[in-house]
């Protein structure tokens, strides 16, 4: 037995061809698990539910939520950019959670692990309604996880910045000088966090050594996220 122990474990990934989602599926796959891609929008009230639906009997829900940033300054937010942020990454989440709940506790637990963001947990300019959505994940984490430990039902996040991944550190954007002086700069990592990290700390929430996480935010960022 590893660390990351998922070998038999079936396992929902969301977005799967987004953010975090092919480093997630390829490395569960590795260790082992039988990953359930999903790629769908998840913007229509239905589609959580039918999506774990038709995952079948998962072990885990790894809730992998992403929209291309907005950059907009706090005067000039509309009503609709808010919306349609909170759309994409905070009101697909509960319905997600309320659909695999059952079937966990039916089975005895399971895991839910929200792949959130840092700006959550520290400010950032132009980044309002994002951080503001990312802050609801992580606030709902908290809470619902705290109730739903009774069950076995382990649901945690990860708060991630400057990890690499194409939504949001496409190429383009690495290979300029100005954003790797900025890695060196405000990251004391020095580098981006490898998807491989992230998706191994991910697995290790994911295993039976994690039980004892309940409603906790996990910051991956290489630092960023508490100096």
């Amino acid at each position: 037995m590893t660390l990351c122990d998922v070998a038999g474990k079936r396992v929902l990934v969301t977005q799967a061809d987004s953010f975090m989602g092919p480093a997630f599926c390829e490395v569960f796959q590795e260790l082992g698990a039988t990953v359930v891609a999903d790629a769908r929008d998840l913007t229509d009230p239905e589609a959580p539910a039918a999506v774990v639906a038709e995952s079948g009997d998962i072990d885990a829900l790894i809730a992998n939520l992403a929209i291309p940033a907005p950059s907009t300054r706090v005067a000039d937010v509309t009503d609709a950019e808010w919306e349609d942020v909170f759309a994409h990454l905070v009101d697909p989440l509960p319905r997600l959670v309320r659909a695999a709940v059952p079937g966990m506790k039916a089975r005895g637990g399971g895991k839910i692990l929200v792949i959130g963001s840092a700006s959550a947990l520290r400010g950032m300019r132009r980044a309002s309604t994002y951080s503001a959505a990312r802050g609801a994940q992580l606030a709902y984490v908290q809470a619902a996880g705290v109730e739903l430990a009774a069950d076995n039902i382990q649901l945690n996040a990860i708060a991630q910045n400057f990890v690499d991944n194409p939504t949001y550190f496409p190429e383009e954007v690495q290979s300029n000088p100005r954003f790797q002086d900025r890695l060196k700069r405000e990251v004391p990592l020095g580098r981006l966090v490898s998807p491989r990290e992230d998706a191994m700390t991910a697995a290790f929430l994911c295993t039976a050594a994690a039980d004892c996480f309940v409603g906790q935010v996990f910051p991956v960022s290489g630092g960023w996220a508490v100096r």
